[in-house]
């Protein structure tokens, strides 16, 4: 009998080691880490400086977590930090990042420090999953004493940057299992019932509460409307249960939930959420859609300096 989240453990009951080690005993690898993004990646060191920042181990795997800066780093200028692949499973936040250097980032040369950091969860991008090897989710792990590895390493990079950086955009994806596998999953590791939900059709953004940015946030959404559909909000005037606060624009306490866009101080912060399951998408305008919210980010903090 195949295992699914649904089979371990007891109703009502939250998850224990056995119910964890029961689910990652179904995990199983279905594309190659080393050839969609670190081979991309170090192709880039021609042009980029390429480090690694960090060392994910999950044993008998283990993946070098690597990020890209501008190679003429100049300390007077603004920083903007990138990243994707937060949620190992939402492609089109790692490929829209490697697509944003590779044929866009060459124009903010000398404007701005570039760091992008593509594929923050690399297990996860293998298995095509939203936890991490310990059923753990990264973006809700962003706190001091996080007991995510992927968490961990992205804020120690971070933290020398974090006063420092004007734009930090991190790009993910609303996707059908969100709502057929992860949130149901979700469920049965807490031992709370599940709620169902209904996933919007479209692009969003998620803005910060605290800070949100209005002008910012609704510059991204105009530059996103010429690339792919914007998400209608739903007869409550909400998207995934937060109210509509602008067409496309949804709201978060970023820190308070622990989301990698709340790991620095940037005055300009978003998380975009784009959908790949609709009959109106192709993945080519995902990823050109998470190009154009990193553009239109960046473009946006340089006109408002």
């Amino acid at each position: 009998m195949t295992t699914t989240t649904s089979t371990i453990g007891t109703p009502g009951v939250p998850w224990g080691k056995a119910e964890v080690a029961a689910w990652l005993a179904g995990q199983t690898r279905k594309r190659s880490f080393e050839t969609d993004v670190l081979g991309p990646v170090r192709a880039l060191g021609a042009r980029w400086d390429v480090s690694e920042y960090g060392h994910l181990d999950y044993p008998p795997d283990a993946y070098p977590l690597l990020a890209i800066r501008s190679r003429d780093w100049r300390d007077e200028l603004p920083c903007v930090l990138v990243t994707g692949g937060v949620h190992g499973y939402e492609t089109s936040g790692v490929h829209g990042a490697l697509r944003f250097v590779e044929k866009h980032a060459s124009r903010y040369e000398g404007r701005v420090n570039l760091v992008v950091v593509p594929c923050v969860s690399p297990w996860a991008y293998e298995r095509i999953h939203r936890w991490n090897a310990h059923a753990l989710d990264p973006n809700r792990s962003f706190r001091v004493d996080s007991p995510a590895q992927e968490s961990t390493a992205l804020m120690r990079l971070v933290e020398p940057l974090r006063d420092r950086v004007r734009v930090h955009i991190d790009l993910h994806e609303t996707t059908d299992s969100d709502e057929s596998e992860f949130r149901p999953a979700l469920a049965a590791r807490d031992g709370v019932a599940f709620e169902p939900g209904e996933i919007p059709d479209g692009f969003y953004l998620v803005g910060d509460t605290e800070d949100p940015q209005p002008a910012f946030q609704q510059a991204v959404i105009a530059a996103v409307a010429r690339v792919t559909h914007i998400a209608p909000a739903d007869a409550a005037g909400q998207i995934i249960g937060s109210p509509v606060v602008a067409p496309g624009v949804i709201n978060y306490p970023l820190r308070q939930l622990g989301l990698c866009a709340s790991i620095t101080n940037a005055r300009y912060k978003t998380t975009t959420e784009v959908y790949p399951d609709s009959p109106r998408a192709t993945p080519e305008q995902c990823n050109e859609a998470q190009v154009a919210a990193v553009c239109a980010a960046i473009d946006f903090a340089l006109a408002h300096a």
